[in-house]
């Protein structure tokens, strides 16, 4: 399991989210629709219409991968650091009731303002 309490910080990169479809869809409830997929090197965040999933591949071949389910009905607040001239990254930091902060730290070339925007349709 990622270890979201200890403040872990993941840079990610926006892919396209049918690039990590196949691994999340046994995990879907019918009807639920991916929006956002984030990658680092071998780990990935899935944003869809009902919850983050955070996936940590783990071993040298990558086939084991633990799957953390975070649902929008969790979260308390959150907050959105667009990057800057010097700061090129944005952040993320989500806050669920029983879990505590969760923060995502973004390379600056991603969307972040729509990612915020979507999670305020579902928690607000």
């Amino acid at each position: 399991m990622i270890d979201f309490s200890s403040g872990s910080v993941f840079k990610l990169s926006q892919c396209n989210p049918q690039d990590v479809a196949g691994d999340v869809a046994p995990l879907l409830i019918p009807g639920e629709q991916l929006y956002f997929a984030f990658k680092t090197v071998r780990d990935f965040v899935v944003f869809t219409d009902k919850r983050l999933i955070a996936v940590n591949v783990q071993g040298m071949t990558g086939r084991k991968k633990d799957f953390t389910s975070l649902p929008y009905s969790r979260i308390q607040a959150f907050s959105v650091e667009t990057a800057g001239t010097f700061d090129l990254d944005a952040e993320l930091d989500l806050w669920f009731s029983g879990l505590g902060k969760v923060r995502l730290e973004f390379k600056g070339n991603s969307d972040i303002r729509q990612l915020g925007q979507m999670i305020a349709t579902y928690v607000l």
